[in-house]
């Protein structure tokens, strides 16, 4: 029962950009060159997400395979790269992103591609869950011997079931977030599959305004040449 509920949470979410796809080409008129340029640009933007999401699912299918490795890899470099990415959807939804980097070590050990992958996943479901009236927050800082990655939040309450989950740092199935419509679950569940690879931990901070999803990876030791 457990496959069929994660196969159906997938099914959904894939289901999802499709559906937006078909609904734009529907709206376009051919008359109006507006009209075009705004389908064209959704379009190809939701085909992206979407294709993202089934290259990470592929990458979980085959991470027992030795198809990936880890390395050291600059987490603030990666953080610019998907706030560039989606710096274009926060403003046109008429939301903004703030990055606050504070970590002294530079480099984590990761797979590059994987890493991005979280740090996105997180990052877009925080502006689902923002207003123009809040700022999401992308946080990096030093916590241990390891580099913390957050992205704050201002939607509703993470569901009590999935906050354990990640409390214990690992999600065993794609979850559809009720309390949430349009959340990635598969994202989290996603993200939960990397970090572990990663040997890294994903949790979450349940606040009154929001949710903080985290991701901890190990410090590079490579970093002291730096």
């Amino acid at each position: 029962m457990t496959e069929v509920n994660g196969v159906f949470v997938v099914a959904h979410e894939l289901k999802s950009p499709l559906a937006l796809m078909r609904q734009l080409a529907l709206s376009i008129d051919l008359e109006d060159e507006k009209s075009v340029v705004f389908a064209k640009d959704k379009i190809v933007s939701t085909a992206e997400r979407a294709m993202r999401q089934v290259n990470d699912l592929t990458k979980i299918a085959r991470l027992e395979d030795g198809l990936f490795e880890l390395e050291p890899v600059s987490v603030r470099g990666v953080c610019d790269d998907v706030t560039r990415e989606l710096r274009y959807l926060y403003r046109e939804n008429h939301k903004t992103l703030k990055e606050k980097y504070t970590n002294r070590s530079k480099l984590v050990v990761a797979n590059r591609e994987m890493l991005y992958s979280v740090i996105y996943n997180f990052c877009l479901n925080a502006l689902r869950y923002s207003d123009e009236e809040t700022r999401s927050e992308l946080i990096v800082k030093d916590s241990g011997d390891k580099i913390e990655i957050r992205v704050r939040d201002f939607g509703p309450a993470l569901p009590v079931k999935i906050w354990k989950e990640l409390k214990y740092g690992w999600i065993s199935e794609p979850t559809s977030i009720a309390m949430r419509p349009g959340s990635s679950g598969l994202g989290l569940y996603i993200a939960s599959k990397f970090a572990r690879f990663m040997n890294g931990d994903v949790s979450a901070i349940r606040h009154r305004d929001g949710t903080s999803f985290i991701l901890k990876l190990p410090v590079s030791k490579q970093a002291s040449l730096f």
